[in-house]
């Protein structure tokens, strides 16, 4: 019989992965579900739903220090957090307008175990890097500690970076410390219109090689309304001071168009937009989350539009594209091969239908010697291979 376990705490989420241990039963690890078409499906028939292990354990603002139970929603998180002219810096995308589900529904414990981050990932690193502490029980239903709730330097493993996008195929948190950041003053975005793909990498990476602190490099070739290409370059803190970077930056990049100042307000929405895929979610086709060296991106990209239609955006100063296959095909060979001949990266099939995702590797194939770390380390936390198995990979 199928069951579902719905834990309130760390001890009754250990009871239930050490019966699963015991009875070598499988379990899908869930939040609320919004991620569960993320992935290979899980080959099991048990769930663990960690919805109810939700909560502020405690927030310290002065201390920008935030401990919350995993199973807590991303969206009570940024409103606490922003209550306190705060934020989770590293801008986590929400997957669920791609996914044809509601926006706002993931749980911080599964923004973690993707590691999702957003734009400003190039300047504030990603979600792993803000993480202080971790409580989690590990697939021999065993509860373990890591970190606290300052930074610092110790031997050995680093759990919660471990714990932190392995999609919960390595243990499961239950309580989560993160660091939070002062919300900038204002924003605007320096937008240049009408540069082909090459040169607005070029003008990125020029931005992000200067002084002006950009914390977000965006390309769109169709733009958000289908009004043409526009390169996005946000600044954020202090009004006088984006004013003065605004200028200078500017007048650096003057060689590839005029530049149009967003204020806040629209410049928020845009890179709401840019975050969670708003230039490829419609419709049902495939699509591919690609990262690859910035410099190379416009390539590649070129390089598939020669063997199929499709179209694409470019994050991360060029080093992260979505891209959307727009014949319905996987396109998987061609992708991973143009991948290798510009050097290197990998490809994530991000939204496919649950056939098609069984079918293909969804995740980059790891060379021998990563793929042998992977399952030393799924070996020790999780020896019986209870928690989300198949998930990232056939087999464990």
């Amino acid at each position: 019989m199928d069951a579902t376990f719905k834990p309130r705490d760390t001890r009754e989420t250990c009871e239930a992965v050490k019966w699963a241990a015991a009875e070598e039963q499988p379990l899908e690890v869930l939040g609320s579900g919004s991620k569960k078409v993320l992935g290979r499906p899980v080959q099991s028939a048990h769930a663990l739903d960690l919805s109810q292990l939700s909560g502020v354990v405690s927030y310290e603002p002065d201390e920008l220090v935030l401990t919350v139970k995993a199973g807590t929603p991303i969206a009570e998180v940024e409103a606490l957090v922003a209550s306190k002219k705060q934020e989770l810096s590293f801008e986590p995308m929400d997957y669920g307008p791609l996914l044809g589900q509601s926006a706002g529904q993931g749980t911080i414990g599964g923004v973690l175990a993707t590691n999702l981050s957003g734009p400003r990932r190039i300047k504030a690193g990603a979600a792993r890097d803000h993480i202080l502490g971790m409580e989690a029980v590990s697939g021999r239903g065993e509860v373990f500690n890591s970190g606290g709730k300052v930074v610092k330097n110790v031997t050995g493993y680093d759990l919660p970076r471990a714990l932190c996008g392995s999609w919960g195929t390595l243990g499961v948190a239950t309580t989560v410390t993160l660091k939070v950041n002062p919300r900038p003053e204002t924003s605007a975005t320096l937008a240049i219109k009408g540069l082909a793909d090459v040169d607005a990498v070029k003008a990125m990476c020029q931005a992000m090689g200067s002084s002006a602190e950009v914390s977000g490099a965006a390309h769109l070739p169709d733009g958000l309304q289908g009004d043409g290409p526009q390169t996005l370059l946000r600044l954020e803190g202090f009004a006088t001071s984006v004013d003065y970077r605004f200028t200078a930056l500017a007048g650096l990049l003057s060689g590839f168009g005029a530049a149009e100042r967003i204020d806040e307000a629209k410049s928020t929405q845009i890179w709401k937009d840019v975050r969670d895929c708003a230039p490829v979610k419609a419709g049902t086709e495939p699509v591919w989350r690609i990262s690859v060296a910035p410099t190379a991106g416009a390539a590649l990209v070129a390089a598939l539009h020669d063997l199929f239609a499709l179209d694409a955006y470019y994050d991360w100063s060029g080093g992260l594209i979505w891209l959307k296959c727009l014949d319905g095909e996987l396109h998987q060979s061609e992708i991973r091969r143009e991948i290798a001949n510009q050097g290197g990266g990998h490809a994530t099939l991000v939204r496919a239908d649950a056939a098609a995702r069984s079918a293909v590797e969804v995740f980059q194939p790891q060379p021998g010697p990563l793929d042998a770390l992977a399952k030393r380390l799924k070996g020790q936390f999780d020896p019986r291979g209870i928690l989300n198995p198949g998930r990232m990979t056939s087999g464990r």
